[in-house]
């Protein structure tokens, strides 16, 4: 993923709930993570922003996974796709 791309990544996160599919680095297993870095949408879910400074410039991603109500990293060259729910 370019650099370009994962700033419109970045973005869509923070503006609000995007579907990422990747590949786990441990094994062959596809997943597809309804996930967000919305800061409303997380305060909805009572959850704070404790991970950082999040950048475009990073090889990983960590963001909250709606599905497993949890914070869920994915590495960017495992990524097979993503869109804006």
């Amino acid at each position: 993923m370019d650099k370009n791309e994962k700033e419109k990544l970045m973005k869509a996160l923070k503006n609000g709930t995007v579907q990422v599919t990747f590949q786990k680095v441990n094994s062959d297993e596809i997943r597809v993570m309804p996930c967000t870095l919305n800061p409303l949408v997380l305060e909805a879910h009572n959850v704070k922003m404790g991970i950082g400074n999040i950048t475009g410039e990073s090889d990983h991603f960590a963001a909250w996974a709606l599905d497993k109500e949890a914070w869920r990293s994915f590495r960017l060259d495992t990524v097979l796709g993503w869109e804006v729910l």
